[in-house]
């Protein structure tokens, strides 16, 4: 409900989508995505945009309109699923690409690695504790230690790693393929 009244009030609005993805030339599959946490939608109307067949999934319905609606005015393909990550399991089926952007649940990880068909790729940014530095938002609990996203993707052949200061925030920014 919290969420649900924050973007209501407007807040969150979509914005660009992660540039820096892009800009890194990976090879990565094509195909059908999962974007959890999604909020309003930047990231997952930024992988439709890319040409992946997108479910977006989030606690908060009226986020997910938006991010629908705003889908509609693009004339992208995004279906949407209200879901509470905290007490359901992720949608059934394996994805190629699955994506999970400022939302931080540690025991989400092994079910994330899972749900990645093989070859399929996990694509994060999440703050760290390095954005308290300048933020008192999020707190501590919802920020990763450093070097820890390595850790709860050890499962995974990393593609790409990078902790520091990215647009006056502190996060850890990973890439890792599922091979089996």
């Amino acid at each position: 409900m919290r969420w649900d009244q924050r973007y209501a009030e407007g807040s969150h609005p979509p914005g660009a989508g992660p540039d820096w993805i892009s800009e890194l030339e990976l090879d990565l599959p094509c195909g059908r995505a999962l974007d959890l946490a999604s909020g309003t939608g930047t990231v997952a109307l930024w992988l439709a945009a890319q040409g992946y067949s997108v479910l977006a999934v989030d606690v908060s319905a009226v986020g997910l309109e938006r991010a629908s609606a705003e889908a509609q005015k693009r004339e992208l393909a995004l279906k949407i699923q209200v879901l509470d990550l905290a007490s359901e399991s992720l949608p059934e089926g394996r994805f190629d690409l699955i994506s999970c952007f400022h939302y931080l649940q540690r025991d989400l990880f092994a079910a994330v690695i899972e749900a990645l068909a093989p070859g399929g790729c996990f694509i994060c940014e999440i703050p760290t504790r390095l954005n308290l530095e300048r933020h008192a938002r999020p707190s501590q609990r919802f920020l990763l230690e450093e070097g820890e996203i390595l850790e709860l993707c050890a499962a995974l052949v990393p593609l790409y790693h990078a902790e520091g200061w990215f647009e006056d925030r502190g996060l850890a920014r990973f890439i890792g393929r599922r091979t089996h």
